[in-house]
C-alpha cells in the first residue's frame, strides 16, 4: 500500500528549496513566473526545453540567473550557419612533439547549456546536439565522454525572423520535453523592469541557494510522487485522442497529420509529477496534467494543411482535446 501522506511529507521537506530558488531568480527577473516554473520542471524531470519568443524577453537572462542560483556550470552557445559540430562538442588536437592527439572538450560539457537561436545552425550541428540530449554523452574521435549531471539543454528560437534558418526536424523537436511560448510582460511588470534595470550597469547579485546535489536528490522524490490509475488513464486518453480522435468523438481527425508519440506519454507523466512537486504535493491531480499538457504536446501534434487553412495552430487543436476529454 502506497502511503500518500508519507510521500507528501517527503515532498514538502525536499521542495523547500523551490521557493528559495524562485525568490532568488525574481531578484533579477520580473514576472515570467510561467517560464521560471517550467525551467524548474525541466530541471526536476530531466527534460530539455525549447523556448520560443521574440528577442528581448529575458530568456537568456532567466537561464543565466537559474544557473547562478543553483551553483551549476553554464555555457551559452550562439548558433550560426557556420557553426561546426567541433565548436559545440570539442575536437582532437594533434601534438607534433609527442606525436599524439589530445581531446579539447567543447562548451557542451556543462550542467546547463543555452543553445541560442538553435534553428540558425545546420543539420550536422543539430545532430551533434542530439546525442548529448538523448544519451547524456558525447563522442569525440574514438572516445565517449559522459556529461555531468544534471544536464539540461535550453534552446531558444525566434518565431518571427525565419530567413537563414534551418527548421528543426520533428525527431529533434520531439527530444525537447517542453516547448514554451514566451510572451510580453504586462504594463505593471514592465514598469518594474524599467525601475530595476533602467541603468547602465544594474547591480544585482545572484547567490547560489541550491546545489546540483539537491536537484539530483529531488529528482528521486519526483519519481516517487503518487499518480492514481485514473490519472494515468487520463494521460493515455489525451495522447490517444491525438492519434485516434474519432474514438473519442472528436471531430478533429482532418486537423491532425501526426499524433503524439509514446515519448509524449512519458514526458506528460513526468512533467505532471514535477508540477505537483513544485507546488508542494506528493500526488498528481488532473489540474497538474492540464497545466503542463499544452507545453508537452504543442510541438508533438503535427497539424494538417486543413488546420492551417482554417488558421488553427497546434495549440488550438490540443486545447480542443483538453476541453473534450473527460476529467477523472
Amino acid at each position: 500500500m502506497i502511503d500518500v501522506q508519507q510521500i507528501n511529507e517527503k515532498v514538502q521537506g525536499q521542495a523547500a528549496f523551490v521557493s528559495a530558488l524562485r525568490s532568488e531568480i525574481s531578484k533579477t527577473i520580473v514576472g515570467q513566473q510561467y517560464m521560471i516554473d517550467r525551467l524548474l520542471i525541466g530541471l526536476l524531470s530531466n527534460g530539455h526545453i525549447l523556448l520560443e519568443g521574440v528577442p528581448g524577453l529575458a530568456k537568456t537572462l532567466c537561464v543565466t540567473t537559474l544557473a547562478k542560483a543553483m551553483k551549476a556550470s553554464f555555457k551559452r552557445v550562439q548558433f550560426t550557419p557556420d557553426l561546426l559540430p567541433a565548436d559545440l562538442i570539442g575536437t582532437l588536437i594533434y601534438n607534433p612533439k609527442e606525436g599524439s592527439f589530445s581531446t579539447k572538450k567543447g562548451p557542451i560539457f556543462a550542467n546547463i547549456i543555452l543553445a541560442d537561436e538553435i534553428n540558425r545552425a545546420p543539420a550536422k550541428v543539430q545532430s551533434a546536439l542530439l546525442e548529448a540530449m538523448q544519451e547524456h554523452q558525447v563522442t569525440i574521435g574514438d572516445s565517449t565522454f559522459p556529461l555531468d549531471e544534471p544536464f539540461l539543454v535550453l534552446a531558444t528560437q525566434n518565431p518571427i525572423e525565419q530567413e537563414g534558418t534551418y527548421p528543426l526536424p520533428e525527431a529533434q523537436v520531439d527530444r525537447f520535453m517542453l516547448k514554451l511560448k514566451i510572451t510580453y510582460p504586462n504594463k505593471k511588470e514592465e514598469k518594474e523592469i524599467q525601475e530595476r534595470m533602467g541603468r547602465t550597469a544594474p547591480r544585482i547579485v545572484t547567490n547560489p541557494v541550491v546545489s546540483t546535489r539537491q536537484i539530483l536528490d529531488a529528482r528521486d522524490v519526483v519519481d516517487s510522487v503518487f499518480m492514481d490509475e485514473k490519472i494515468k488513464d487520463y494521460i493515455l486518453d489525451i495522447i490517444f485522442a491525438t492519434r485516434e480522435p474519432e474514438t473519442y468523438n472528436l471531430p478533429i481527425k482532418d486537423l491532425i497529420q501526426y499524433g503524439a508519440s509514446p515519448r509524449a506519454t512519458l514526458c506528460l507523466t513526468l512533467a505532471s509529477k514535477a508540477h505537483a512537486f513544485i507546488h508542494g504535493r506528493g500526488y498528481v491531480t488532473p489540474q497538474d496534467v492540464k497545466s503542463i499538457g499544452l507545453d508537452v504536446l504543442r510541438h508533438r501534434v503535427i497539424i494538417s494543411y486543413e488546420a492551417e487553412a482554417e488558421d488553427l495552430s497546434s495549440d488550438d487543436v490540443v486545447q480542443k482535446i483538453f476541453d473534450e476529454i473527460e476529467v477523472p
